[in-house]
């Protein structure tokens, strides 16, 4: 019976460390502080130069993505999230988790935006193209 306290107590202190620690820092990157588009979240740094690989993902990622995540990842609001921003950061949000993301669909659990649905008509070096492209630009704007 203890173990199974003890556990509980455990997760509810993961759960809780997960909510409150995971959120977005509005203090460090504050929503729309020096947006260049009307509609942008963050400012974002384009870097001068795209590997090739990101130049294919730049072209995908305009083909649908910019729709909800805005021009150059800089999220869109009332649509969707920016994905240059420290909470998509590698460590955070692998590889792996955008490409389930677009397959699968993800649920809404760091902004107050709706459900992202899955995104049909991509393969997976489509999605693995976008990665690269929004990886440059996250580089490109401190966030490794």
């Amino acid at each position: 019976m203890k173990k199974l306290i003890l556990l509980a107590a455990l997760f509810a202190a993961i759960a809780l460390g997960g909510f409150f620690g995971l959120r977005p820092e509005t203090a460090d990157q504050p929503i729309t502080a020096g947006a260049t588009q009307a509609t942008d979240i963050v400012d974002v740094i384009v870097p001068d130069d795209l590997s090739e690989l990101a130049m294919v993902g730049k072209r995908a990622f305009e083909s649908t993505c910019i729709t909800c995540h805005g021009e150059n990842a800089a999220g869109k609001l009332g649509n969707g999230p920016p994905l240059v921003h420290k909470i998509y950061e590698p460590s955070h949000h692998a590889d792996y988790a955008f490409l389930m993301a677009v397959e699968n669909g993800v649920r809404s659990h760091h902004w107050p935006f709706w459900n992202m649905p899955p995104q049909e008509g991509f393969t997976q070096g489509d999605v693995k193209a976008i990665i690269a492209y929004v990886r440059e630009l996250q580089r490109a704007n401190g966030i490794n």
